[in-house]
């Protein structure tokens, strides 16, 4: 008989600052249980990965107690998953399965020529790896989609994790829209979530956003890291087709400067800030003006 137990690898973090937030985005971390404001217990999809993160932290966060454990599996992921409730963000309603909105029903999608007036509801499935649309960046990219014309427009969501925003963007009547993430586990989560959303129509894609030919699209949303957003800033351009919009977020406040300079040339369109993350939505410069001749 075997009695051993399966244990999960994992941080004990604190205090957990807005910094060391976004510096977790850097590992892979399978799951968050925040048993407060400051005081998260992270886990990891391997020990060599939880043990090369607590390494970097403690040199980047000297402050910070940060001690590597073993939790027993005591099903405490479907506990933490089953609290989840439904979040609203304009007239779009994000729900786990068991906590469905009465209200919202996406009986059509809607066209070019028209804009959702009543309600939509995406349902999502909580995973251990992937987001459920409760994270602030999450909610100021589906703010921000509802800001733009996208109605009869294409858009390609870079990083697409759940495909929480391929959905709204398809919910919300884009003509195309498409996913990409270079981890099979993601899309695959994805293509789960786009199962439970029937009136969605969504393309998910294997792809790493340096390297993809899925061509370029009106609007591309991009919810990464400041640093990421950075070091693809050249790639991000390329996929924007000319007129369109680049919506950035996953950057936090302090990151604002370095991640605008990254894109010299084009026009800031939007702001907006939640808990210290932002969102912004920038427009490519216009073409030049070819002379005539005389």
């Amino acid at each position: 008989m075997n009695d051993s137990v399966r244990t999960w690898p994992a941080l004990d973090i604190h205090p957990v600052s807005e910094l060391l937030q976004a510096a977790l985005v850097d590992y892979d971390a399978s799951a968050v249980d925040e048993r407060s404001a400051d005081d998260w217990r992270v886990f990891f999809t391997s020990p060599s990965e939880r043990d090369r993160a607590a390494a970097a932290l403690r040199v980047e966060f000297p402050d910070a107690t940060i001690e590597p454990i073993d939790v027993p599996d005591e099903n405490w992921a479907a506990r933490s998953q089953a609290s989840l409730r439904a979040v609203r963000v304009g007239n779009i309603v994000i729900a786990p399965p068991w906590d469905l909105p009465a209200g919202p029903q996406n009986r059509t999608r809607p066209t070019e020529a028209t804009r959702p007036t009543d309600d939509l509801a995406i349902i999502i499935q909580p995973s251990m790896g992937f987001g459920t649309g409760h994270h602030a960046t999450t909610r100021l990219c589906i703010d921000a989609l509802q800001r733009l014309n996208i109605g009869g427009r294409t858009v390609l969501d870079v990083g697409t994790g759940s495909g929480v925003l391929a959905i709204a963007a398809s919910l919300l009547g884009a003509s195309r829209s498409v996913g990409i993430d270079d981890d099979a586990d993601a899309i695959t989560a994805a293509r789960e979530s786009l199962e439970l959303n029937a009136q969605a129509e969504a393309t998910l894609l294997v792809a790493d956003l340096r390297a993809t030919d899925v061509g370029s699209a009106d609007i591309v949303i991009a919810n990464l890291t400041g640093g990421l957003l950075i070091s693809a800033a050249r790639a991000l351009q390329d996929l924007v087709a000319r007129g369109g919009s680049l919506v950035l977020s996953g950057l936090m406040a302090v990151e604002e400067t370095d991640v605008l300079a990254a894109f010299p040339t084009w026009t800031l369109e939007h702001r907006s800030e939640e808990d210290e993350w932002l969102c912004v939505v920038i427009s490519p410069p216009p073409l030049p003006i070819s002379p005539t001749a005389s």
